[in-house]
């Protein structure tokens, strides 16, 4: 019956369905570890015989309910949490990449990202080539080496607002063997359906809008289900076996599971990066009314970009909903009922005004964060992309005078009243 529920009611019931006498609510599983009555038992889930729980360092039930939950929202056939966005985006490409592959990514994507990828992960022996989220597909296909894994974009980025042509980028990753992973966190499955235009997995950080509150870091890695690992000899450790599993082979004893439960028992295993179920719970709440704040977020974030298009002392507005924006026709065609409820846009005057303006609001906040139901303001080129060059900031879509605004569920009246004290300043 779940598959044929609207988005709303998956949001309430999916994931996690009371039997008689059971808590309605999801209940918070709070323990490391799970009672079994016979070695055998346990053994057998070691052995990835039989599915069930015996540390949560791998699964646990709350976990996993929160999980299904956002499988189900995205379309997708399985979804493991993470304990951040950050962890979600590393696994999601570690997972079918190591030392000396590639991967191909756009280059409007978070600061943190760019910098895991150009920095970190290249420590790990996996190179990167950046590409323009405009290029064509000719410039596609020639960063495509054949070492290449994956390619990984932002459906929207964070905090350039450029919006991925998905159909173009699968089908390049396609033509050349490899998934396309897309970072699906400012459109949320609300507003932005990847698996539907070809993307193979998607990332969020469940931080942002599917919490919405502010309250607990997290991450989600989703599969399609779609993607033929066996295709090729490009991902051997879904398709050969696993030596740390008794030889078993994912893809053959696991199937359109075999990328999550890979991730699951190697990753998680290893190095751990798992939510508390007390965060899972809270952002199970979140994703309860996530359609909701969505249209509200929306709806507010266009009233502000069309007051802020129109005022004598804003130089430039980023926000694909407004006609005549460079994404407005990509926007309608991925996101037909919105994008996000975030705005990039500069004030006369350059950084010394930005200040000004972001010290003299009242209502909205000056935060590392970004997509709750507060508003909130930051200066990207001063804190979270402040590690990159100049170079890369242009590359990235984020020039020096811009300042992100995350629109929050307040009344409009009152963040527009907020907003215009604040220019007044300036």
């Amino acid at each position: 019956m779940q598959e044929e529920m609207k988005l709303e009611t998956k949001a309430l019931h999916a994931g996690y369905t009371p039997k008689n006498g059971e808590p309605r609510v999801l209940p918070i599983v709070q323990s490391t570890t799970y009672k079994y009555e016979s070695s055998e038992a346990m053994a057998r889930l070691f052995d990835l015989a039989e599915s069930g729980y015996f540390y949560t360092r791998l699964q646990n039930p709350t976990n996993d309910a929160v999980a299904a939950k956002i499988a189900a929202l995205e379309g997708g056939v399985a979804a493991v949490l993470t304990s951040s966005g950050q962890a979600a985006s590393f696994y999601s490409v570690f997972n079918i990449a190591g030392a000396g592959d590639h991967i191909v990514a756009s280059a409007a994507i978070y600061g943190g990202t760019f910098n895991l990828f150009s920095v970190t992960m290249k420590k790990l022996g996996i190179d990167f080539t950046f590409v323009s989220p405009d290029s064509t597909r000719e410039e596609l296909d020639a960063a495509f080496k054949p070492n290449t894994k994956a390619v990984f974009a932002e459906t929207l980025s964070n905090p350039s607002l450029t919006v991925l042509d998905i159909e173009l980028f699968a089908a390049a990753a396609h033509a050349h063997g490899v998934p396309l992973i897309v970072d699906n966190t400012f459109p949320t499955p609300v507003n932005c359906r990847p698996f539907e235009f070809g993307a193979d997995i998607v990332t969020h950080s469940t931080t942002k809008y599917m919490d919405g509150h502010a309250t607990s870091v997290g991450g989600v890695i989703v599969d399609s289900g779609n993607f033929d690992w066996n295709a090729s000899d490009k991902f051997p450790g879904l398709t050969t076996p696993d030596d740390s599993y008794h030889g078993i082979i994912y893809t053959e004893q696991f199937g359109k599971g075999a990328y999550i439960t890979k991730a699951v028992a190697q990753l998680m295993r290893d190095l751990g990066s798992i939510p508390s179920p007390h965060n899972a719970f809270l952002l199970n709440l979140g994703l309860e009314t996530l359609p909701l704040r969505v249209e509200r977020h929306c709806a507010n974030a266009q009233r502000v970009a069309e007051y802020l298009q129109a005022h004598e002392k804003v130089s430039w507005v980023n926000f694909p909903g407004l006609p005549g924006n460079k994404y407005y026709d990509l926007a309608k065609k991925y996101m037909p009922h919105g994008t996000s409820g975030v705005i990039s846009f500069g004030i006369k005057g350059g950084r010394t005004a930005a200040t000004v303006f972001q010290d003299s609001l009242r209502l909205a906040t000056i935060a590392t964060h970004v997509a709750d139901c507060r508003t909130c303001v930051l200066y990207p080129a001063g804190t979270t992309h402040r590690q990159l060059t100049d170079e890369q900031l242009i590359a990235c879509g984020v020039p020096n005078d811009l300042l992100r605004l995350s629109v929050g569920i307040e009344h409009i009246d009152d963040i527009l009243r907020d907003l215009e004290q604040a220019l007044d300043k300036c």
